[in-house]
């Protein structure tokens, strides 16, 4: 039998699985069930949007924050959509192209994973 982790947050010991989720129902803290462990082995980073969802090379996501562009007056607005991110290392760890704005850097945590 195989035991599920505390939870991060508040580290109660009743959290549960709901599909590819762990929650824990004192705090109602959702967090991915990705172990940790076997990404760091293979070397490859895990790169996650604002709701926990794994993101990939070609995914669409949309902005869910007002952005403000570094060096000018322009703000990419809340719901705006990016078709085909390129994951990269560093702080900024999204690549894309936004119309109106063009090609910028994003951080994962300003946007959540969408269907295409």
């Amino acid at each position: 039998m195989s035991t599920l982790p505390n939870c991060p947050k508040c580290n109660s010991e009743y959290t549960y699985q709901d599909r590819e989720m762990l929650v824990c129902p004192e705090c109602a803290h959702e967090w991915s069930n990705i172990d940790k462990d076997s990404a760091e082995e293979t070397g490859e980073r895990v790169f996650k949007d604002a709701n926990g969802n794994i993101l990939q090379d070609g995914d669409t996501v949309t902005v869910i924050k007002d952005l403000k562009v570094k060096g000018s007056s322009l703000v990419v607005k809340v719901g705006t959509k990016v078709k085909g991110i390129l994951l990269v290392d560093g702080d900024h760890d999204i690549d894309c192209k936004i119309k109106g704005v063009g090609a910028m850097q994003l951080k994962s945590e300003f946007v959540k994973k969408t269907n295409k």
